[in-house]
């Protein structure tokens, strides 16, 4: 079983428009909200690909409420702990052909006896558990290297770790002993983690930066490229994935859906080479699509013979 955590769930609420006029009234021809964070987006993805995925973290108030309600419609197994404060809203407008604007709510105030609750919780599930992903911002009050506790639990009862966060948070977890199996940062998370731009052109550093300490013990870096697809270091080997290019619907999620694809595929024990299709592949289908954290699983295996993974 994968179980997945989101520290910090959100209704997810997309806006589409023709064109963002400021200081002014904006009017949508429709909306979508979605349960959301992304974790949750990881969770129906891996579901979506046939995956045995329970979500975790923690839930609060009215909005908490609607979030598990669409989790039962959907059928996605969940099991949260509660909070006393309201999780938050995350609103994306997609305008002006393929531009994206997000505002996001730093989320409800979380206490150090909820937290416990959730750790005794997450203990048991991890039991059970033969992968689990940490995905996304951290809630107010939560400090800012608890992924680093989680990966201790984790790392108790063997079970791989995908960590997907940026900033402070990615640092954190980085700089201790207990280390994620797997990273997923873009361009610009990594130039931020290591003080310096990445070179995509330049193999050479490339490899230099990815193999610097702060990385040891890290089996897996995945590096998004978005439309170029991704640079990725696994063990001692370097690949180069390429990707074709798509119609893009709603890119919102697609990261998510990235990690969903690469811990179904991890999880499953496929080749390198198909774990990073699927991870690919599941991130392009996303776009593809209206709704965050969905796909067309019957659009995959066409659209994977056309992802190319070389050994550099």
């Amino acid at each position: 079983m994968i179980v997945t955590v989101t520290m910090n769930p959100s209704i997810d609420i997309s806006y589409p428009l023709e064109t963002l006029k400021l200081d002014t009234v904006n009017r949508v021809p429709f909306v979508s909200k979605t349960a959301g964070g992304k974790g949750l987006n990881v969770t129906r993805v891996i579901d979506q690909l046939g995956g045995d995925v329970l979500a975790t973290g923690l839930l609060g108030g009215h909005h908490g409420a609607f979030i598990q309600s669409q989790l039962n419609i959907e059928g996605v197994n969940h099991q949260f702990a509660k909070i006393a404060g309201e999780t938050r809203n995350s609103i994306a407008i997609l305008h002006d052909d393929g531009h994206q604007t997000e505002i996001l709510e730093a989320g409800p105030e979380v206490s150090i006896l909820e937290l416990a609750a959730f750790e005794k919780q997450l203990h048991l599930l991890l039991k059970e558990a033969s992968l689990v992903t940490l995905s996304g911002s951290l809630a107010t009050g939560i400090p800012i290297d608890y992924y680093q506790r989680l990966l201790s639990i984790a790392n108790q009862y063997g079970v791989k770790t995908l960590l997907d966060t940026s900033g402070k948070s990615l640092k954190a977890s980085l700089e201790n002993t207990e280390k994620p199996y797997l990273i997923k940062p873009n361009t610009e998370e990594i130039a931020d983690l290591m003080g310096q731009e990445l070179v995509i052109e330049d193999l050479e550093q490339v490899k230099l930066l990815l193999s610097g300490d702060i990385f040891t013990g890290v089996e897996w870096i995945v590096i998004t490229l978005g439309a170029k697809g991704a640079i990725v270091k696994q063990g001692t080997d370097f690949y180069r994935v390429e990707i074709p290019e798509i119609a893009v619907v709603n890119p919102v999620g697609s990261g998510d859906a990235t990690i969903a694809g690469l811990a179904f595929a991890l999880d499953s024990d496929f080749s390198v080479e198909e774990v990073l299709k699927y991870g690919m592949v599941t991130g392009m289908l996303n776009a593809m699509e209206t709704k965050t954290g969905h796909i067309n699983p019957d659009k995959l295996d066409k659209l994977k013979e056309k992802i190319v993974v070389t050994k550099i």
